[in-house]
């Protein structure tokens, strides 16, 4: 891990709705995240752990301060070019999958070549294959893979394009406690081996504690930020 911040936010606020009506979900957030880091977002529900991964991510934007993926200022980008960063830089996972079911698992780990023009590097896919064991599943569509399989696409999916940073949105959340392993396993891999940084919203305490760093948020603000055994380790 370098200490060079690959996303990183300054003074953030998001504020929903107007007046007395007004919720504010991020109360000013500083937080930067280096590259090679495996982070875990936690905090009770209510807390902006989501708000502001979606902020970070460019899923979201934010009232006002800054957010910077790569070293790009994702409030000076329209639409379209938004779209670009968060295809090209940017990898994700979420808690239902969100794979499609007309196309085989190789086509979903894929999907984020072909939407982009780009030849798949068949070296890279296939050490992503074998790291997430799925080398005999390929031609399976999601019916015929269990959640864990489903959910190990999604995470080959979000590394094909070796992007510069991935979220994952509770990604054990509609797991047994087996496959939340697995995929906790695989998340670890993929920084240790493969030197992605992962960004995690968990409400697992197991979970976090796989990663390098738990940040910790409660009304909108971080209360705590700390690195884990794992780090350690």
């Amino acid at each position: 891990m370098t200490n060079a911040p690959i996303v990183s936010a300054t003074d953030l606020v998001r504020r929903y709705g107007e007046g007395e009506a007004a919720v504010t979900a991020l109360a000013g957030v500083t937080v930067a995240f280096a590259q090679g880091e495996y982070a875990a977002i936690m905090g009770p529900s209510g807390s902006g752990k989501s708000t502001l991964m979606h902020c970070l991510a460019g899923l979201d934007r934010p009232t006002s301060g800054s957010v910077v993926v790569d070293g790009v200022e994702l409030a000076h980008l329209d639409d379209r070019r938004l779209t670009a960063l968060r295809r090209d830089k940017i990898g994700f996972i979420f808690q239902a999958f969100n794979l499609l079911p007309v196309l085989t698992a190789e086509e979903n780990i894929l999907l984020p070549l072909s939407i982009a023009g780009r030849r798949p590097d068949r070296e890279w896919f296939e050490q992503l294959v074998a790291t997430v064991g799925l080398g005999d599943r390929l031609d399976h569509r999601p019916s015929e893979l269990s959640g864990g399989q489903q959910q190990r696409v999604a995470v080959a999916r979000a590394l094909v394009s070796r992007p510069a940073v991935v979220f994952a949105d509770e990604p054990t959340g509609n797991l047994d406690s087996k496959a939340s392993a697995d995929v906790l396993e695989l998340l670890r891999t993929s920084v240790d081996e493969l030197g992605q940084t992962v960004i995690m919203v968990t409400h697992d305490q197991d979970a976090a504690d796989v990663a390098d760093r738990i940040v910790t948020l409660t009304d909108g603000r971080i209360v705590e930020d700390r690195r884990t055994q794992a780090a350690v380790a």
